[in-house]
């Protein structure tokens, strides 16, 4: 299908923002959910360590339930008085399921990267989170081949993707935006971005298909509204009991038929592939050199299976959809809820451009375009925590402090970002921070304040060996988009819009839902 025909197309029907009604009922069901809890005697288990680390909220076992049903609308709040309370310290706050440990100042946060897995797990919260078993659902969650496949091959050279990245962003926004100069165009601008960063991504995956999924419609709309699902339902199911999950999740759960499509979809071109294989060994002339390939040289048992690439795939994709999409949507709103940036950030990227052209050369010259994105990540990231781990077994932090195994332990990044003592003036948006930061001299200093660095001061994509893989490709994209739209449109609110309300819900920042006109730019 051309990518003509998608101007014509309606906006997918999800998206990462929730709705005020949907977040009532969703409320009304938690505490109900709380409520039942007390009485079926799921309470919190006194823990001699434990109760020696200070708490924020009810530390009673059954009171502490009530703190946890706060922290889903109070988080910011309740996270920044432990902070500023403890730090260099821990605290504490009750999770509906059992005891959270927060850990303030950088030594601290250095232990929990120090961590084995088999001491402090990563997947085990993710997968609580998202409840990965009943969405996600991959058939061997234990192989990590694919997070192996996207630091070696996906990701190992941005560089060379970015003319096919930039030309898929172009003509996605051409397609989905088609504005002339004397003409407002109103645009669904969530919903509008996760379709442009699906086509951009999907044309590096699959570089030497005839055509590129990502404009074909099914297949657009198939993996956006995955991405938006798998948050969704993850977080309906992770409110009932155990026993109830499997049937809750095929009473209300379409992503079992969604996976079926994305089968369907790949499975003409697996089974090619597989036969020339199978008769020309691992080489043969015209070798396909994309993320299905890769998959397929790599996977193992069950995952060389069409249903188990299908399965990684559509997890790629909510991924890249998802974070990228929520990230740039909060850049265009702090832009224009602080239109004075616009005229300089201009004046940059035309520089910028005359100089080294639409490059990746020139992407890294964008210092500001670059602080802007780093200082809305700051600012209003969508999670309140970071690198949240489980206890498999007893961890003693470097304070002398032993958690008991069952804890989760985490890091308050939004209280982290908003430090005084990192960040003077941390509470105000300062969109060119980071690169008046980069002024400096110091090459090492200069590296350290752009977006895909990590530190125990900037916690936006985790830190050490779990750090976000795809970090460099997502941020190249969100830079290469936001130049674009800087460079070649104005745009504002709807008339008397501002920017929608945002809601918390369990940690995660939901954006409400907002239309942005769009025109031609005039010069």
């Amino acid at each position: 299908m051309g990518s003509w025909a998608l101007a014509q197309l309606p906006p997918p029907k999800l998206s990462f923002s929730m709705p005020d009604e949907f977040i009532l009922k969703m409320s009304s069901l938690v505490g109900v959910l709380f409520v039942v809890s007390l009485f079926i005697g799921r309470y919190f288990k006194g823990d001699p360590t434990l109760d020696a680390i200070p708490t924020v909220g009810f530390s009673d076992p059954i009171l502490s339930y009530f703190s946890a049903l706060q922290f889903n609308f109070d988080g910011v709040r309740m996270l920044k008085e432990g902070y500023q309370k403890t730090r260099p310290g821990l605290f504490k706050i009750a999770n509906a399921r059992r005891w959270m440990v927060l850990a303030a100042g950088s030594g601290l946060i250095e232990d929990i990267r120090k961590a084995p897995d088999d001491v402090l797990s990563r997947n085990e919260p993710t997968r609580e989170a998202i409840q990965s078993e009943y969405t996600l659902n991959i058939l061997n969650p234990s192989d990590k081949y694919s997070a192996d496949i996207i630091r070696s091959k996906l990701m190992r050279d941005v560089a060379a993707t970015f003319k096919e990245t930039r030309e898929e962003l172009v003509m996605a926004m051409d397609d989905l935006i088609p504005t002339r100069e004397d003409k407002w165009v109103k645009v669904p601008i969530i919903q509008t971005l996760q379709r442009v960063i699906c086509r951009a991504t999907n044309r590096i995956f699959w570089p030497v298909l005839n055509f590129v999924p990502g404009r074909d419609r099914d297949y657009l709309n198939l993996n956006v509204t995955y991405a938006a699902n798998v948050v969704k339902f993850g977080m309906i199911i992770s409110l009932f009991p155990k026993p109830l999950k499997l049937v809750v999740s095929r009473m209300l759960s379409n992503l079992p038929s969604q996976i079926q499509q994305e089968i369907e979809f790949i499975k003409p071109m697996v089974e090619e592939r597989f036969a020339k294989m199978q008769e020309y060994g691992e080489d043969w002339d015209d070798k396909p050199n994309d993320l299905l390939m890769w998959h397929m040289s790599e996977a193992k048992g069950v995952e060389r299976s069409v249903e188990g690439l299908a399965r990684r795939l559509l997890v790629i994709n909510f991924a890249s959809i998802h974070s990228t999409s929520t990230t740039l949507t909060q850049v265009l709103y702090r832009l224009l809820a602080n239109p004075e940036y616009i005229e300089p950030l201009r004046q940059e990227v035309d520089s910028v451009i005359t100089e080294e052209g639409w490059t990746k050369a020139g992407m890294d010259k964008m210092h500001k375009i670059d602080s802007f994105i780093r200082e809305t990540q700051r600012v209003d990231g969508f999670n309140l925590l970071s690198m949240t781990r489980l206890a498999l077994r007893p961890f003693t932090f470097s304070n002398g402090v032993t958690v008991p195994a069952g804890t989760l332990v985490s890091i308050p990044a939004s209280a982290t970002h908003t430090d005084e003592s990192i960040y003077p003036n941390a509470e105000e948006f300062d969109g060119f921070r980071f690169a008046k930061l980069r002024e400096s001299k110091d090459d090492k200093m200069t590296r350290r304040h752009q977006t895909v660095s990590t530190s125990s001061e900037n916690l936006a994509f985790g830190l050490g060996k779990h750090t976000c893989p795809g970090r460099f490709f997502a941020v190249n994209e969100m830079k290469a988009l936001f130049a674009h739209i800087i460079a070649n449109y104005d745009f504002k609110f709807e008339e008397r819009a501002r920017a929608p309300r945002e809601n918390w819900i369990a940690g995660t920042r939901f954006i409400g839902t907002a239309n942005v006109m769009f025109r031609t730019r005039r010069k």
